[in-house]
């Protein structure tokens, strides 16, 4: 029986003849994601900015009454609600500030709590209340400091890593490569306005850790090729690399992509974002280590004096009088 083969042994994609237009879009995406966070912003959950978040799905209809219920919350008096669909177009949050003194006494928090989802069932009965989240401002505060600082030195970390395994150029691009990803990633969620909280970050980190494991298989490659095809021009030997461990590539990320199609298609919505980020993710990481890893090193001059010394031990004068 013959084993069924994703990627074929004498395949020879020319990955890196299209480096300088890949490049350059890669780069425009990077710069448009950044302008989207920037004007748009990222739809903060309340673990970020503080405040209190009441979750509730209407059973039986088709869609949640956002403008009644804007109002109904309003005349409560605790201030103006920000309501938002997530999920199917029955489910909707409401989010409102912390009242004023709730840092001393988180009693006023509960109460607010309590009066805002006993209103909201008094007037539908079809209301299902799925849970209550609150943080307060300075908590929310301490959290987005802690989960941004947690990924610039993820990324940091990594490029270290990667330039003490290997040499700087490849620490380089693994950075430059972990930007990219990230970048697409946070601009996915400026334009989709899908809840940014600590989920996301940890789907972030996740993604730091799978696109640096696909960098560094491919990584591993060149630097053996490298040493084995010393007079090779750098792009073939890239393009060598790329595809050999393509098989590889393809089969890991077909495997993860099954779970997670199935976890968008029929998981709970708490951690649909969370899963469309690493999704997401696992394009964007396998792109990346093709065209953003992989072609910047002929721009920063790797060769195979990268790794092996241009006079091999054999060629040195004494070892050449030694065997005459």
């Amino acid at each position: 029986m013959k084993l069924l083969k994703l990627v074929p042994d004498n395949t020879n994609i020319h990955f890196l003849k299209w480096r300088v237009p890949f490049y350059i879009g890669s780069l425009l995406l990077i710069a448009a994601s950044w302008g989207m966070v920037m004007t748009r912003g990222l739809n903060l959950g309340v673990d970020f900015i503080g405040g209190q978040m009441i979750r509730v799905t209407f059973e039986h209809s088709a869609a949640a009454p956002v403008g009644v219920l804007r109002d109904e919350v309003t005349k409560l008096g605790f201030g103006e609600p920000i309501l938002q669909r997530f999920g199917k177009a029955n489910e909707i949050s409401i989010r409102m500030k912390l009242p004023e003194g709730s840092d001393k006494d988180p009693s006023l928090s509960d109460k607010m709590a309590r009066t805002i989802t006993a209103a909201v069932k008094a007037h539908h009965a079809d209301a299902r209340i799925d849970g209550v989240d609150s943080v307060s401002g300075k908590v929310s505060k301490e959290l987005g400091w802690d989960a941004f600082r947690a990924l610039g030195l993820a990324a940091i970390f990594v490029a270290a890593y990667i330039w003490l395994r290997f040499e700087w150029q490849f620490g380089i691009g693994a950075l430059l490569s972990l930007v990219h990803d990230v970048s697409l990633t946070l601009g996915m969620f400026a334009l989709t306005q899908l809840e940014f909280d600590l989920n996301i970050v940890a789907a972030l980190l996740t993604l730091i850790g799978y696109s640096l494991n696909d960098t560094i298989v491919v990584y591993d490659r060149i630097r053996e090729n490298l040493k084995k095809y010393r007079k090779m021009p750098i792009p073939e030997l890239l393009d060598l690399s790329v595809n050999e461990t393509l098989a590889r590539t393809i089969v890991t990320s077909l495997s993860m992509l099954i779970t997670l199609v199935a976890l968008l298609l029929f998981g709970p919505q708490v951690i649909f974002g969370f899963t469309a980020a690493i999704t997401l993710g696992i394009f964007i990481g396998t792109y990346s280590s093709i065209y953003m890893a992989a072609p910047i090193l002929i721009w920063l001059k790797v060769s195979s004096k990268s790794f092996v010394p241009s006079e091999v031990a054999g060629d040195s004068p004494a070892m050449a009088k030694k065997g005459a």
